[in-house]
């Protein structure tokens, strides 16, 4: 533990039972996963493995998400809000969430009528717009992961393994080229899209979220650049 971390656990508003309220997030598509407590013993060793663990009110214990059932959730940030009283915790999931196996908590919905049923307006957030259907596709894939359903493409990459989807990568990566050399772009269309397929197949593998590409590519286009 680094001298800031312990700076900022001691100073989190910790409520009168020492807890406090920790909304998990997937990194990858952007869904809240589940709702739990942290005291500052559970944050500690979240911070130091890198994987969630929470203190459970009705056993009255540290738990590990994920300790028995195999479901455990890689963190990717933690943060705090403003009154320092909540959490938000970004995770790379290892298998759904849920205990009862959907993949987050937040999985039954209450019909809503009238005015307050309106459809939502869409908005510029990090899934939608030109490039939802990246998110989109990222999610879907990280659902084969998991369930892997019988007879899907998907599925057979990932029981193939690491060498399978790195050789899938690789032929893609050269028919695009010959694609571009050739100069044929609905050929080249076609080539690119099963490349980016395939390359999400390889992040979802090496459990490396979209985000955290789209957060270099964001800072290096930041940086100043060197003439």
């Amino acid at each position: 533990m680094s001298q800031e971390q312990e700076a900022i656990i001691e100073n989190i508003r910790w409520n009168e039972s020492g807890l406090l309220p920790a909304v998990v997030q997937d990194a990858r598509t952007l869904e809240v996963l589940m709702f739990a407590y942290m005291n500052p013993e559970s944050l500690r060793l979240s911070l130091e493995s890198g994987q969630t663990w929470f203190w459970s009110r009705s056993r009255s214990e540290l738990w590990h998400k994920g300790g028995t059932s195999g479901n455990t959730q890689a963190i990717t940030s933690i943060h705090y809000d403003c009154d320092s009283d909540t959490l938000l915790v970004k995770v790379v999931p290892e298998g759904p969430a849920c205990h009862t196996g959907e993949n987050t908590c937040f999985y039954r919905e209450i019909p809503l009528t009238g005015q307050a049923a309106a459809a939502p307006q869409r908005t510029a957030s990090a899934d939608e717009g030109r490039f939802a259907v990246l998110g989109e596709l990222e999610r879907v894939i990280a659902e084969r992961e998991t369930e892997r359903p019988e007879g899907a493409y998907t599925t057979y990459l990932f029981d193939k393994g690491v060498d399978k989807i790195l050789k899938k990568v690789g032929e893609e990566a050269s028919e695009t080229i010959i694609a571009a050399k050739n100069k044929d772009n609905a050929e080249l269309r076609l080539e690119v899209s099963d490349l980016i397929y395939h390359l999400l197949v390889l992040l979802q593998e090496r459990k490396l979220p979209l985000d955290e590409i789209l957060d270099e590519l964001s800072a290096r286009h930041e940086r100043p650049r060197r003439d």
